[in-house]
């Protein structure tokens, strides 16, 4: 690979991993809030936290196919010490009293940021969770497949590390709160939306790889080298 591709490559890395961290943030910014979606077939009470999540799943499968395991742990890791940075700077603006003519008052703050540490710390768990799972299984079913079906590898991989994610942001955010019945209905509604999602990504993870191939000349199955 000439040194224009590798920066290219390490470019193209450098922005999934921010497009990966943004959308793990977000994740756990507006996950106090939740909402209905009407699918038509179905209306999915869920976190929005969880709009945004699949995105992580699809960028580290990306990530493990073209860049191998290591580099895409390096992410999930990143993606993890991020999480705690923005949950101290929560706790922090906590500790100051609003000023004022603040537009932000101390019981708006705390309105939408005084579960932010519950939240967070139950999503940085089965975040880390779920996401090392997802890398594990991924490269697992690359294994046992020599690298073909990257169908099989990229949904099988998410649906049961979003299974995993989905149990236990629930149950550590709910747990003492909602009832055991209420608590697997939300499972269910989170990880059911977010197989559906996982299902329709299959066609872009199909599109990014090959056009990864196509740019820098890899044969099926290889992997970039950046470092």
């Amino acid at each position: 690979m000439t040194i224009e591709k590798k920066r290219l490559a390490s470019r193209i890395y450098l922005l999934l991993a921010a497009l990966f961290i943004t959308a793990l943030v977000t994740c756990n910014l507006i996950a106090n809030k939740f909402v209905t979606v009407d699918l038509g077939f179905k209306t999915f009470v869920i976190s929005a936290g969880v709009l945004p999540y699949p995105l992580t799943f699809l960028i580290t499968d990306i990530l493990s196919e073209m860049y191998g395991r290591r580099k895409t742990n390096e992410v999930v890791f990143s993606g993890f010490f991020a999480s705690l940075f923005v949950l101290f700077m929560l706790w922090l603006g906590h500790q100051f009293d609003a000023t004022g003519n603040s537009p932000v008052q101390n019981t708006e703050y705390d309105t939408v940021f005084q579960n932010s540490w519950r939240v967070i710390s139950a999503s940085m768990i089965a975040y880390l969770t779920a996401q090392l799972v997802d890398v594990r299984l991924f490269h697992f079913w690359k294994k046992v497949t020599n690298g073909k079906h990257l169908w099989l590898r990229n949904n099988f991989s998410t649906f049961l590390s979003q299974l995993v994610d989905t149990t236990l942001v629930v149950s550590v955010i709910f747990f003492g709160i909602a009832s055991t019945s209420e608590i697997a209905q939300m499972v269910w509604d989170g990880w059911l939306f977010k197989v559906l999602i996982a299902a329709t990504d299959t066609v872009l993870i199909y599109l990014a790889v090959y056009g990864f191939r196509k740019v820098f000349g890899l044969q099926k199955g290889e992997e970039l080298v950046i470092d």
